[in-house]
């Protein structure tokens, strides 16, 4: 996977954390930033962080997505997505915007069926946490060229080799074609991949 060229540098996610945060105080965040993009929320009991995602933690997830979204039209799956669709629930203080999430079947979810998460710099807030209170039923978790599938069950997520939603993807192969440099050449090259099988 190619992220960043010899001539620079790992660009790094720039975080910031808040405590004692009241949920009236960060339903205000959200509405002072409107919707414009390029700082993502997660908020979790009274913790609010923000977070300006990299230029590399961007590209990973962009492939990622691109990279399901071909798998899904070659494979007949209706699948739609909803980017860093704003998730929320006060009851159980939290809410978050994925970099990317997805709803299988048509019409308009109430929440999605799979979010996907980069993690590109470490720390921060759980938020396999915060997902679990939003009821999201599968998480994929990129980490050091790896996607990791977390499937709830109940009130506790699992960690699973394959998609619950995808059966037959073979997420390894996926991975295997994360090329932010060159996205467009890495999409067909899986194409042409799905097609042979």
């Amino acid at each position: 996977m190619a992220t960043a060229t010899a001539a620079t540098a790992r660009a790094e996610d720039q975080r910031v954390t808040f405590h004692d945060v009241s949920w009236c105080d960060f339903e205000l965040m959200l509405q002072i930033r409107g919707d414009r993009s390029g700082i993502r929320m997660t908020y979790l009991d009274g913790v609010l962080e923000l977070m300006s995602p990299s230029i590399d933690h961007e590209g990973i997830k962009k492939m990622i997505a691109r990279l399901l979204e071909v798998y899904a039209l070659e494979a007949g799956i209706p699948l739609n997505g909803f980017g860093s669709w704003t998730l929320r629930n006060a009851l159980r203080a939290r809410g978050l915007e994925p970099d990317e999430c997805y709803a299988l079947g048509r019409g308009r979810p109430t929440r999605p069926d799979l979010a996907i998460e980069v993690v590109w710099t470490s720390g921060g807030i759980d938020k396999l946490e915060v997902y679990r209170g939003l009821g999201v039923p599968e998480v994929w978790i990129w980490r050091e060229g790896t996607i990791e599938v977390h499937k709830l069950r109940g009130e506790a997520y699992e960690r699973l080799e394959r998609s619950v939603l995808f059966p037959d993807l073979d997420l390894v192969e996926l991975a295997r074609h994360i090329d932010v440099e060159n996205q467009t050449e890495a999409v067909q090259r899986y194409r042409e991949r799905l097609r042979r099988r």
